[in-house]
């Protein structure tokens, strides 16, 4: 889709899971966006005390953050200015109808805010917990409604395999049409996916291996568990794991590490790390640190063996990294140390700490390449799920 040279607004939002996230871009074309804003409120400490996330638990939360996190993000990008904004009550109401605390919210924004000129809103619309999801696209619905913006909905993974170009993206360009950057590999890997995708070009996109039961980040959050480590406890385990010194004499399974495919398995190291700890009749600190330092190494063998597979068979030019758990140190530091031993002709785009998790910016930033780089068939409303 061409676009004119006048600049273009983007309003992102992310509520898949428990994070209630907005971003404003700028764009002129296909190789000049700005970011003015990028607005996380996580809700880790709510969900914290019962171990995981409660989906409607999540929900609720979202209805109440929306508008604050909106707030924020315009005063941020400096959109925001106080006067009244001209709309119908009843354009929102249906729209909001199963989000009233919501609703009410907006309602007090509108009355008090001049809603900006937006020209585009990008929502996740798929995958993730489908009552958080539809409170995000409800309320991009009647944020449309309101500013005339045409809507694009977004695939959350989708947005994770590009998030580690946005702030390397001029350098991005200049591999692009050197003809350096694709073919790529794409290794997402997080809390409920663990994929590796091959890349033919921007938006081309192939899905070569996946995990068959547990992701990494699962397994992470759940082996921490056994250690008595809070949730969410990947992080955690791997600040631990960094405190032993010395070789472990634990040993666990590096479940299909061997496989001819690309697909992974994480639910038998989990059964072995639970039989482990039985074990014991006690684990102290060192022994906890010791077990630590033996799980993450087993998920993170498998997760950079696997990707430096694909990255020689399908000789790669690029290797991108999204997803929660690409902030973990090893698997950067061991992809990096793979990639230099062998000396493998891979560019390594890692995302930056603040993208890793889920953000409204990947999902602007995705929408701002489906803008300017593909056909896109523009909508006034969309749905859960809008494939």
């Amino acid at each position: 889709m061409k676009t004119a040279n006048k600049e273009k607004i983007i309003l992102a939002i992310e509520t898949s899971c428990d994070e209630t996230a907005i971003a404003v871009l700028k764009y002129k074309d296909a190789e000049n966006f700005k970011i003015l804003a990028n607005v996380v409120s996580s809700q880790i400490k709510i969900h914290s005390k019962y171990g995981g996330v409660f989906p409607y638990l999540a929900k609720r939360e979202h209805q109440k953050n929306l508008v604050k996190v909106l707030k924020e993000a315009l005063a941020q990008a400096k959109l925001l200015k106080k006067d009244k904004t001209e709309y119908k009550e009843k354009q929102i109401e249906k729209l909001l109808e199963r989000e009233q605390e919501l609703k009410n919210e907006l309602i007090k924004f509108l009355n008090k805010y001049s809603f900006p000129k937006i020209d585009f809103i990008c929502v996740t619309s798929h995958p993730g917990l489908e009552p958080c999801l539809w409170v995000g696209v409800n309320f991009a619905n009647a944020l449309s409604r309101i500013t005339s913006a045409k809507i694009i909905p977004i695939n959350h993974i989708r947005a994770h395999i590009y998030s580690s170009l946005i702030y390397k993206f001029k350098k991005v360009l200049v591999l692009y049409k050197n003809k350096k950057l694709f073919p790529a590999i794409s290794l997402v890997v997080s809390g409920g996916h663990t994929e590796l995708y091959y890349l033919s070009d921007f938006l081309k996109e192939k899905l070569i291996g996946k995990t068959r039961d547990d992701a990494a980040g699962e397994c992470f959050d759940k082996t921490s568990r056994l250690l008595g480590l809070p949730y969410p406890g990947g992080e955690k385990l791997s600040r631990l794991a960094k405190e032993f010194k010395g070789k472990s004499s634990i040993t666990f399974p590096r479940p299909m590490i061997n496989s001819k495919n690309f697909n992974f398995s994480f639910s038998g190291l989990k059964t072995a790390v639970l039989y482990k700890v039985k074990e014991f009749k006690k684990i102290n600190e060192n022994l906890k640190k010791e077990l630590a330092k033996e799980i993450q190494q087993a998920i993170i063998d498998c997760l950079v063996v696997k990707t430096i597979k694909a990255v020689k068979e399908f000789k790669a030019k690029s290797l991108f990294l999204g997803g929660g758990v690409s902030a973990n140190y090893l698997l950067r530091n061991e992809i990096k140390k793979i990639i230099k031993k062998e000396k493998l002709d891979c560019n390594i785009f890692l995302p930056e700490k603040n993208l890793t998790g889920d953000n409204a910016l990947m999902i602007g930033f995705l929408g701002f390449l489906i803008l300017t780089r593909s056909k896109v068939k523009l909508k006034n409303k969309v749905s859960v799920p809008d494939f």
